[in-house]
């Protein structure tokens, strides 16, 4: 069973305006001083295509994935929308808080800082944090276990993604350390 049209809409006209907000802040970043390998960078890009194409391509989804996990009707629909808004708003405000030091990939910027600000106080990866919530925001609202996997999948891409920054964000601030035991990875309290 397809969402009601109109929570439908609404999803993904919140997932086109973070994603033309997201390429209109790229524009403005510092220049980079050195990059993750692209083989790392596959790593964590593969995952979210296969999470990006399950949740948005349910025609290339064999029976199974499409198969109901989550009750129709449009309480789920209306909860995981949201969860959307609300993964993406986190996102937003993350995305903000870093300024010119953000970059789609690992990548250390020229005077790169180490931004505690904001949700950066709680969380060390809240961008992370966010897109996780709005992917399952966005399962939710479809209800099939192609969001599922597709969560699955992500969660993956964002547990290397956070293995390999953490690492060099080790190498680079000194401090980092001491951030790293005061707050969560992902979800305050828990990881």
């Amino acid at each position: 069973m397809m969402l009601a049209p109109t929570i439908s809409f609404v999803i993904a006209a919140l997932w086109i305006g973070w994603i033309v907000f997201w390429m209109a802040a790229a524009l403005d970043t510092k220049p980079t001083r050195w990059r993750e390998p692209i083989g790392s960078q596959a790593l964590h890009i593969l995952p979210l295509l296969f999470c990006a194409a399950l949740l948005g391509q349910p025609q290339w989804s064999p029976p199974v994935l499409t198969a109901r996990v989550v009750p129709a009707g449009p309480s789920p629909a209306i909860f995981g929308g949201l969860c959307v808004l609300g993964g993406l708003a986190l996102a937003v405000w993350a995305r903000v808080c870093l300024g010119r030091n953000w970059s789609g990939t690992v990548t250390v910027k020229q005077n790169h800082a180490l931004v505690r600000t904001g949700p950066y106080s709680l969380i060390r990866h809240p961008i992370y944090t966010g897109l996780l919530l709005a992917l399952i925001g966005t399962a939710i609202a479809i209800g099939e276990w192609r969001g599922v996997l597709g969560v699955l999948f992500a969660l993956a891409g964002f547990l290397w993604k956070i293995r390999v920054e953490e690492r060099r964000m080790r190498q680079i601030f000194p401090e980092y350390e001491h951030y790293r035991k005061q707050t969560a990875a992902l979800l305050p309290l828990i990881y």
